[in-house]
């Protein structure tokens, strides 16, 4: 990244809550939720894989599309069949994403730096040095 692209630059952040352990793989709304899955894999290791509750929905993806590319994701290389599917323990979460632009990130820095008593402004902020 150059000093250049930092005016475009976003950053997000997504914090995750309300975990909820279900018993049906499909208990669970694209869009609104995000999910991790527990499996074991064809060779009997246990793995994981989660999507925040934006990427089935982004991607246009349904439950078993989502299901599977998170499969995959975890690093199951077998064929995937409705009967495994199945087999999967599956915990629904939901998130709350903020997201602030570079400019906001230095404004916020320099409201602050005056709200904590410190009179003179900020030198830009270059992580160069």
């Amino acid at each position: 990244m150059t000093r250049d692209e930092l005016p475009r630059l976003f950053c997000s952040v997504s914090l995750l809550t309300n975990f909820e352990d279900v018993c049906d793989y499909m208990d669970w709304e694209v869009g609104v939720h995000g999910i991790r899955i527990e499996f074991i894999n064809e060779k009997g290791s246990k793995r994981t894989a989660t999507y925040l509750p934006e990427v089935a929905k982004e991607q246009g993806w349904d439950h078993i599309q989502t299901i599977d590319s998170l499969l995959r994701k975890g690093g199951y290389k077998a064929p995937i069949t409705n009967e495994f599917r199945k087999t999967i323990k599956l915990t629904r979460y939901r998130s709350e994403k903020m997201t602030m632009s570079y400019t906001e990130y230095l404004a916020h820095r320099q409201h602050h730096h005056f709200q904590n008593g410190i009179g003179h402004p900020l030198p830009p902020y270059n992580h160069y040095s």
